[in-house]
């Protein structure tokens, strides 16, 4: 098993963020799963890179070729894949994954988190998409799905699959046991949208 890791280039500006990356790292490691992610020897994607390694994890970075030239690219892991595009990146990412956990992170985490998270919603992929909770850092996001789903532009059967972990254990229990829903469009158009001219 292996986990898509998305995580900010940066450390943060609490502690906490370095450590919950290093936690999940080790913990991902000690229960033998694996870690794909985009690569980097910075920010908490170092952090959980390095840390899954030093414990003796399997940890695969993907880099597009652009960036893995701007030295980047963290040069100790298991495996270094070198795409061309950051959408070859993603693909190639999501492919070798089969679950999906966000740290904390800024707009490129956020952007990988609902890529992802869109693509389970369509059943472009039936694989489990979490955010790793540290000290509230998701609040506000969670806050903000909540309102979307009580203003009807996201289902509730659809908000729930967003899973929301503290730690690798709880991570690992609930992914395993994580279940696809239908997908948004089954059973024809959503009978609320307008009709087509």
């Amino acid at each position: 098993m292996r986990v898509a890791v998305f995580a900010g280039s940066a450390s943060g500006a609490s502690p906490r963020y370095r450590e919950a990356a290093i936690e999940l790292g080790r913990g991902l490691a000690g229960a033998g799963v694996g870690i794909v992610y985009g690569g980097g020897h910075v920010g908490l994607m170092g952090a959980v890179a390095d840390a899954c390694l030093a414990a003796g994890g399997e940890v695969i970075g993907v880099m597009p070729r652009a960036l893995v030239e701007r030295e980047i690219a963290h040069r100790g892991l298991t495996d270094l894949q070198v795409t061309e595009t950051m959408h070859e990146r993603k693909a190639a990412m999501a492919e070798q994954a089969d679950a999906f956990v966000a740290l904390p992170g800024g707009a490129g985490t956020l952007e990988e988190l609902f890529e992802v998270w869109t693509w389970q919603h369509l059943a472009i992929h039936t694989k489990p998409v979490a955010v790793l909770e540290v000290d509230g850092f998701w609040r506000p996001l969670l806050d903000a799905l909540d309102t979307m789903t009580g203003n009807g532009f996201l289902k509730p059967e659809l908000r729930s699959t967003l899973l929301v972990a503290s730690d690798s254990a709880s991570l690992l229990a609930r992914a395993k046991a994580w279940q696809p829903r239908a997908p948004k469009w089954a059973g024809g158009p959503d009978p609320a949208a307008p009709p087509r001219p």
